[in-house]
């Protein structure tokens, strides 16, 4: 959704309807998690995508029945045994999408969540996709204001709360309630869709592996700042347009920088005096990623001197180095391709195994 929002954004502000198709459930071998999003707009226009392509085809077709003024729909898509080129999903798994028109009446909303999007803001989506309250109905929460409703005051306050819960930890997935938001009813489900703030990648070495590092970061999602002690190699012109580059030394940065569970710090510069105070500042502090270039002789003296340094064992353990996955990658690109390899099979648990030699659903169901 975050992809599709600024096209998204331009035919709203044009007042031209559209039907949105977001992925609200998945089972099995799902190729998208929920809040995966297609969209249907003029001129039979298509952005995003709900399935990789095994039911987009039926999607537009949905997508353009609601756009010119029929109601929401809730369909869910699986793999059919007595016939494979149904519609359906030939990975496997089974998706449920809904599929609602977007209007500045049905959506007084869509607008501001857009242009926060945008701005770093971060805002929550509830939507209704089953039960007795209008299904579409969107209500935008924000930590300190809302916009919409999901028709009634003691659904839209339950929900409210419930939202600012799950942007707290950037999550998206259903809840249920009863009519007026009672907790112990289940009567009525709400798509909770949560748009925080990029997660931050921190470089630490402007060399020339750091470059690679930031540009496959940023294609990540990533909101990148590279950082060095020395002001000749800490310039912007040496890195991808919408890098931050900072000249400052790198313990000093990041202790004057929040982290969270969802940033990446990489530590590239393989210099002792800039490891050993850099790494003593991050392996104490949130993070959910933390890997040191160098070889094993120099993860080996790095280890030392952190333990001197008085770090535990359990701190150290949170050290991934040498940092990436064995690919055998030689130039730049490669081991920048290796750390996002490990960066991604750390976030989502996998083994960083051939699937040739893996067994189970290539695409494992993923809790929010």
């Amino acid at each position: 959704m975050r992809d599709v929002l600024p096209v998204l954004g331009r035919w709203y502000a044009a007042g031209v309807p559209f039907g949105l198709a977001t992925v609200v459930g998945v089972s099995r071998s799902a190729p998208r998690d929920p809040g995966a999003a297609m969209a249907v707009g003029p001129d039979e226009q298509v952005v995003g995508s709900v399935s990789g392509g095994c039911v987009e085809g039926a999607v537009f077709d949905l997508a353009q029945e609601v756009a010119a003024g029929g109601e929401a729909r809730l369909e869910t898509f699986g793999y059919s045994d007595e016939d494979a080129f149904a519609v359906g999903l030939t990975c496997g798994g089974e998706i449920t999408v809904l599929v609602r028109a977007v209007t500045h009446e049905r959506d007084p909303g869509f607008g501001a969540v857009a242009d926060a999007v945008a701005a770093g803001e971060p805002v929550t989506v509830a939507t209704v996709i089953d039960g007795p309250a209008p299904r579409g109905a969107a209500l935008a929460v924000w930590p300190d204001r809302t916009l919409g409703t999901l028709g009634a005051s003691g659904l839209d306050a339950a929900v409210t709360a419930d939202a600012r819960g799950e942007l707290a930890l950037g999550a998206t997935g259903l809840r249920h309630y009863g009519p007026e938001g009672q907790r112990r009813e289940d009567s009525v489900s709400v798509f909770l869709q949560s748009f925080a703030p990029p997660p931050r990648m921190l470089v630490f070495g402007a060399i020339d592996y750091a470059a690679a590092v930031a540009r496959v970061g940023d294609f990540l999602g990533y909101r990148v700042t590279v950082c060095d002690a020395r002001p000749v190699f800490a310039t912007p012109r040496r890195f991808p347009e919408g890098v931050e580059v900072v000249a400052q030394w790198p313990h000093r940065y990041l202790r004057e920088t929040d982290t969270d569970e969802r940033t990446v710090i990489c530590v590239l510069t393989h210099d002792p005096k800039f490891d050993v105070p850099l790494l003593t500042e991050a392996l104490r502090r949130p993070a959910a990623y933390i890997g040191a270039m160098g070889s094993r002789r120099t993860h080996a003296d790095r280890a030392r001197r952190l333990a001197e340094a008085g770090l535990t064992e359990s701190e150290l353990s949170r050290l991934r180095s040498p940092v990436g996955l064995d690919l055998g990658a030689r130039t730049p690109e490669e081991v920048a391709v290796s750390v996002a390899a490990e960066i991604v099979a750390l976030r989502w648990g996998g083994s960083g195994a051939p699937l040739t030699v893996t067994e189970g659903a290539v695409h494992p169901h993923r809790s929010s």
